[in-house]
């Protein structure tokens, strides 16, 4: 799918992080997300949806509230970016079945997110297919401009790819301690953006899939914090 937009410009916080890719500027948003100003375009990725009761129907008994818990996030960040556009990178349900699943009350909220806004779904591999009664649009890859929006990460893609599927996570050693927290990892080609979701798990950026992805090494971890995004080189990040 291939998308444009007139929408205009609004200004990024003062205090937000941003990320240049192919001329792009992304504001990265420490909730775990991707804020294009140019296009008014919000990025989430891995939202895994239903994977409580995905385990739960396999005898793994989880507190059923991650769906909830998930939109909830996603809720704030609308409200504070105001998208004219939602782009979810796959793996939005964990598993085919997971949109039948929901709650009425999680169907109501994630119909008032989309609401007065278009919404993407991104093939993953946990949900490759449309789905019913969720709304939105799906594609299995979105380009804009000089972006590529897709799942998994591709070793040949041209610069400008964001894509999720790794679930990052950076385990940084410090005097203090050792901290481990998901995290978006980017050079001048790619960004890997974070899981989302309130159940997803996370694989250390040191891990041997980022390899191919990342010449050398050379990349940054952009690690959530509470309040702000910490930025650490490749060479600052530590094997599990």
């Amino acid at each position: 799918m291939v998308w444009s937009s007139a929408a205009a410009t609004r200004p990024a916080p003062a205090s937000a992080s941003e990320i240049m890719l192919a001329g792009a500027a992304l504001v990265v948003d420490p909730a775990g997300a991707l804020y294009w100003p140019d296009e008014r375009l919000l990025a989430v990725a891995d939202l895994h949806l239903e994977k409580g009761s995905s385990f739960a129907r396999r005898g793994m008994l989880l507190p059923p509230y991650d769906t909830a818990a998930t939109l909830e996030r996603l809720r704030l960040l609308v409200e504070h970016h105001a998208p004219a556009l939602v782009v979810a990178l796959g793996d939005s349900f964990h598993d085919g079945d997971g949109p039948d699943r929901l709650a009425p009350s999680d169907r109501a909220a994630l119909a008032a997110l989309q609401h007065g806004r278009d919404w993407i779904w991104i093939a993953g591999n946990h949900d490759p297919a449309p789905a019913r009664r969720i709304g939105g649009q799906f594609a299995a890859a979105l380009a804009i401009g000089p972006l590529t929006w897709r799942h998994e990460p591709t070793i040949e893609a041209p610069p400008g790819e964001i894509a999720g599927h790794l679930h990052p996570v950076a385990r940084i050693a410090t005097q203090a301690r050792v901290i481990r927290r998901r995290c978006f990892v980017a050079d001048d080609r790619r960004i890997v953006m974070p899981a989302f979701g309130a159940y997803a798990g996370g694989l250390n950026v040191r891990a041997a899939a980022f390899v191919p992805l990342f010449a050398a090494a050379a990349f940054v971890a952009h690690v959530l914090g509470q309040e702000r995004i910490h930025r650490f080189a490749a060479a600052q990040c530590v094997p599990d």
